[in-house]
């Protein structure tokens, strides 16, 4: 009998509304604070930086939020993405687990990242907003917004972390063929990027840092230029609920229900869009289901970080976010994950972590890319240094499965094809990558310089 390889919604299935986590959480996430009076920031206050339908959708309590029919229209450009049974990598793992994965890849830019970037782009263009300003760290999300500017005709300014700026110009190529301009950060096209510079004229850069410039840059003429962000705030992680909620229905159409999800995480994007629609089903109906969100060793915010109010970017221009953090002055180690090279994670996630509905894994950088090629030789997709932390994990599950000899389904999200990483396969083949321990002390440091507001 012929198995079912892989399992495909039609466009007319594809959801029409994302799902906010927030209306059902028991504990909703604490207020991002202004950092000058360390009160809540309002609508109003937000809007000077972002465009006024996405803060309203920010600060939702509504369970569900209908997709826009034209966002509809442009999602099915690749949309619904497939559901995959990982048929050979159970084979080439030898086990009794059932590993399904979620086929993000499939994207014109290659992850998952599109999913949010179009509706930015959709509700600023919708405001009238000319120009856009953003970060990247790997590329991805630098990539999805490039395209989704050229399709509603904004301009756009990018600040890629200058580690990825040189670890992957073809990421760098594909924004400047969607029309963006790329500039390295730090950078002297702000105050923020020449002050850095003036004390380390060799710094690689951070997210942070990243954020900060291009902040900067759109706060120079507010009424033209707003500032989008791929990761991290609650209107980003609504976005791509898109992904768990049509991997509701294929597991379905599959006959099985995971035990267990799996996303890589930086700051929550890819993670909550496969796993917030699954748990749904465990905060309104008590399902037994564990939801894991994995993070490289290098950059534990999730493991080892602390809960507190920090700020979003390294210069101190966002709100206060409440967070599990490793300090916004944490300087990374210079993985190829670049995407999850964040000092925090997202306030929604942190809620969750923080009230045990939610589990958080650190993976060092060499099992990754080990993980990653076992995936590429068994499914045949090269998987995104980003992806190979949730493959890694879900083979960790599935070993564990063979070794307690029984079965388990295992959910975990491709967020992204690395055929744009290779350079980061070719230091791994030629034994040039390496493991970061990151000693407690270089954490301290960061954390205690933090104003202890949550007590």
């Amino acid at each position: 009998m012929s198995k079912t390889k892989k399992f495909l919604l039609s466009d007319q299935q594809m959801p029409t509304q994302w799902y906010n986590v927030v209306a059902d959480m028991p504990n909703r996430p604490l207020p991002p604070l202004d950092p000058r009076t360390k009160q809540p920031v309002t609508k109003e206050q937000m809007c000077a930086l972002f465009a006024e339908e996405l803060m309203a959708q920010e600060m939702s309590v509504e369970r569900f939020i209908d997709i826009p029919d034209q966002v509809q229209d442009l999602y099915k450009i690749w949309r619904p993405t497939p559901l995959v049974r990982a048929y050979g990598l159970e084979k080439a793992l030898d086990t009794p687990a059932k590993i399904y994965f979620k086929n993000e890849s499939v994207s014109p830019a290659g992850s998952h990242k599109p999913n949010s970037a179009i509706p930015q782009a959709y509700y600023n263009h919708k405001q009238g907003i000319k120009n856009l300003t953003t970060e990247t760290g790997g590329g991805q999300w630098g990539s999805a917004i490039a395209l989704a500017c050229q399709l509603f005709g904004i301009d756009l300014k990018v600040y890629m972390v200058r580690v990825s700026y040189n670890q992957k110009p073809y990421r760098k190529l594909m924004m400047n063929a969607w029309g963006a301009e790329v500039i390295p950060s730090p950078s002297n096209t702000t105050q923020v990027g020449r002050s850095v510079l003036e004390r380390d004229p060799d710094c690689s850069g951070s997210l942070g840092l990243a954020i900060s410039e291009a902040v900067e840059v759109a706060l120079r003429d507010p009424s033209t230029t707003k500032y989008c962000l791929g990761s991290v705030l609650n209107h980003v992680l609504l976005h791509q609920t898109v992904i768990g909620e049509e991997a509701l229905l294929q597991m379905e159409m599959a006959g099985d229900k995971p035990d267990v999800v799996i996303g890589c995480f930086g700051g929550g994007s890819n993670f909550g869009g496969v796993a917030m629609p699954f748990l749904r089903g465990k905060l309104i109906r008590g399902e037994n289901i564990r939801v894991v969100a994995v993070e490289p060793s290098s950059c534990p915010k999730l493991t080892r970080g602390t809960f507190q109010y920090d700020l979003g970017d390294t210069e101190g221009f966002t709100p206060l976010i409440p967070m599990y953090t490793l300090g916004h002055t944490f300087q990374p180690a210079d993985i190829h994950a670049g995407g999850l090279r964040y000092h925090g994670a997202g306030a929604i996630v942190s809620q969750l972590l923080r009230d045990g509905l939610v589990e958080a894994q650190a993976v060092p950088q060499l099992e990754t890319f080990a993980a990653g090629l076992i995936f590429a030789r068994s499914e045949g997709i090269i998987p995104a240094p980003e992806s190979t932390h949730a493959i890694a994990a879900a083979i960790r599950e599935a070993n564990q499965a063979k070794e307690e000899g029984r079965s388990r389904t295992i959910l975990f999200n491709l967020s992204g094809h690395g055929m744009i990483d290779l350079y980061a396969y070719e230091q791994y083949f030629a034994g040039k990558l390496t493991n970061y321990d990151l000693p407690d002390q270089v954490i301290s440091q960061s954390v205690d310089r933090l104003e202890k507001i949550i007590k």
